[in-house]
């Protein structure tokens, strides 16, 4: 089975659907599913615009409204996860995964789903310490603050996929699990991305959940995105009794734009005897039935049950009961019903509506999803329990969220929980993710393409590829990866094989983008421009274009009341 896999989407649907047709003819082959990692841009209309953490000036409508409004129909079946420039108020209508358009299907904050037999997982956002122990309290229109905080993921979703047993074959995740970068070419990573190396080295950058998402379920693939930049790594776990070890094959990609390398197809096995299309997983949806009552709506902090004396119940893995009791709640069976509806009317581009309000919509999937399933409409929830849950405090208990010279956000450390939980260390760190390691709004200004600057073209009606001067571009049959490494003795030094070059498409069209103003009744300041823009190293005078990455000193450090506001790489 041939799989697409895509780093950061940014609503660039068109230009990789062509990509992917046009690699099908050059190739022969026919891709079956396309897995996007996160920035999906799921956007349908103005309002949902305004409900993305992205400078103003870069909201725009891109493509993904043409397959919402039935205009386009995607061609390969997709399933995504969410990141951190997302339509926040469309991905929350469906918090246990859906349909977001015809043939494309959202993984919710977290899913298990199977495909021709094959079992893919994955989690939603970015982590931030400050959020991970809260509720899904937001609720649109956004603050400032929960414009941000509705992308980050909380700890119900990753105790829910600790309590998988079954192996699972796909996982996604848009920030890296913290350290897998020793697991495979360390240098060349950091040759592309100097100013990681202060993170690499202290083993700080990326996600302290996912990384122990990692060790617990050891699937066979994790596919990730967010840092922009194509890594290849393959990680051995220590063995689990007799059994022999397994081994993860991790990519990440960059975004889709001309000359990156954003795609990559995968090979993955046949399951011969398989249903075709998507399927629920019984052992999720029972997960979900038996942690239901977990889930909290508010923004005060919440640490899942553990075996501590202090719950009567801290396993809720699922039983062989329950899942069958699962199967039976959805009448035996378990196609994913193509039950795709809109339920906001879908962006006019004849008709522009600039001022329009964002959709505070239930989805009537998650409706009849938690009906089979004695499920909480979480979404539902917490618009009816008005403006007190759906706004978020500023900062943590008072304090600001911790931010570069330039307001850019670095994340922030978290007091350890009252009672330690099988996370708990999670919240003595932050992900080093979440500062702005470049300007991705015009980091392509000014570089060079392809060596000496010629364009490299892919056509998309056919035709031949033109040769870029530095290297070819071919369509891997299977995904190359380096030796597997150990999880004992991380390394920064040794060659690695990097998988071959992925393909991207040609230069889009520059259009200018309109500056929004606030919709009416909404608050200024919720409005404001978040651009953010990256700084040069050395002294005044030096023209270097390498980031610095600042730190506050946390002692004599004040917030400026009119700095800009976070945009988050």
């Amino acid at each position: 089975m041939k799989i697409a896999v895509e780093g950061c989407c940014h609503g660039e649907l068109d230009k990789i659907y062509e990509t992917i047709g046009y690699l099908e003819k050059k190739e022969g082959v026919e891709v079956d599913l396309l897995l996007c990692c996160g920035d999906f841009q799921a956007v349908r209309n103005e309002g949902d615009m305004k409900c993305m953490a992205v400078p103003a000036k870069y909201r725009t409508m891109q493509t993904f409204y043409k397959y919402y409004s039935g205009e386009k129909k995607a061609p390969v079946l997709t399933v995504f996860i969410g990141g951190n420039h997302e339509a926040s108020n469309h991905l929350q209508e469906l918090p246990y995964g859906g349909w977001v358009a015809p043939n494309i299907y959202y993984l919710g904050y977290a899913g298990v789903i199977r495909y021709k037999g094959i079992r893919i997982g994955g989690l939603s956002g970015i982590f931030k310490s400050r959020d991970y122990r809260r509720g899904h309290h937001e609720f649109p229109p956004y603050n400032p603050d929960t414009l941000r905080s509705i992308y980050h993921i909380r700890n119900i979703e990753v105790f829910r996929l600790k309590q998988i047993k079954m192996p699972i074959d796909i996982f996604m995740s848009h920030d890296w699990p913290r350290g897998i970068y020793h697991y495979g070419n360390t240098g060349e990573l950091l040759r592309k991305k100097k100013f990681l190396r202060q993170e690499v080295e202290s083993n700080s950058l990326g996600n302290p959940a996912a990384e122990e998402l990692l060790s617990h379920l050891q699937p066979s693939y994790w596919f990730s995105a967010h840092l922009h930049v194509k890594f290849a790594a393959l990680m051995e776990h220590p063995p689990k009794g007799n059994a022999a070890p397994r081994v993860t094959k991790f990519l990440s990609l960059d975004k889709c734009l001309p000359y990156r390398e954003f795609l990559q197809i995968v090979d993955v096995p046949d399951r011969p005897g398989s249903s075709e299309g998507l399927e629920y997983d019984p052992e999720w949806l029972a997960i979900l039935k038996a942690t239901n009552s977990l889930q909290r709506t508010t923004p005060h902090p919440w640490n899942p049950p553990e075996n501590n004396g202090l719950h009567e119940r801290w396993d809720f893995s699922a039983s062989e009961a329950a899942m069958m009791e699962t199967v039976e709640d959805l009448n035996g069976e378990l196609a994913i019903p193509d039950n795709f509806s809109q339920t906001v009317p879908a962006y006019d581009p004849t008709k522009p509506q600039p001022h329009a309000n964002p959709s505070c919509k239930t989805n009537p999937q998650t409706t009849e999803l938690c009906a089979m399933l004695g499920l909480t409409d979480i979404y539902a929830r917490v618009g009816h329990g008005g403006d007190e849950l759906g706004k978020a405090p500023t900062g943590t208990d008072g304090e600001e969220e911790e931010e570069d010279d330039d307001g850019n956000s670095v994340g922030s450390a978290e007091e350890p929980s009252e009672y330690p939980t099988g996370t708990s260390r999670l919240l003595d760190t932050f992900n080093p993710d979440e500062i702005t390691i470049e300007d991705e709004w015009e980091e392509e200004e000014g570089e060079e393409e392809c060596g000496n600057g010629s364009d490299l073209k892919v056509p998309l009606g056919g035709g031949k590829l033109s040769d870029c001067p530095t290297s070819g571009v071919h369509t891997p049959s299977r995904l190359i990866l380096p030796e597997p490494k150990s999880n004992a003795s991380p390394s920064l030094t040794g060659p690695l094989e990097l998988p071959p070059f992925s393909y991207s498409t040609p230069a889009p069209t520059p259009s200018a983008a309109k500056r929004e103003k606030p919709c009416e009744g909404e608050d200024v300041s919720a409005a404001r421009n978040l651009k953010r823009t990256s700084d040069e190293t050395g002294d005044s005078g030096s023209r270097s274009t390498t980031p610095r990455i600042k730190r506050r000193n946390q002692v004599i450090y004040q917030t400026v009341e009119d700095e800009e506001g976070e945009h988050e790489a």
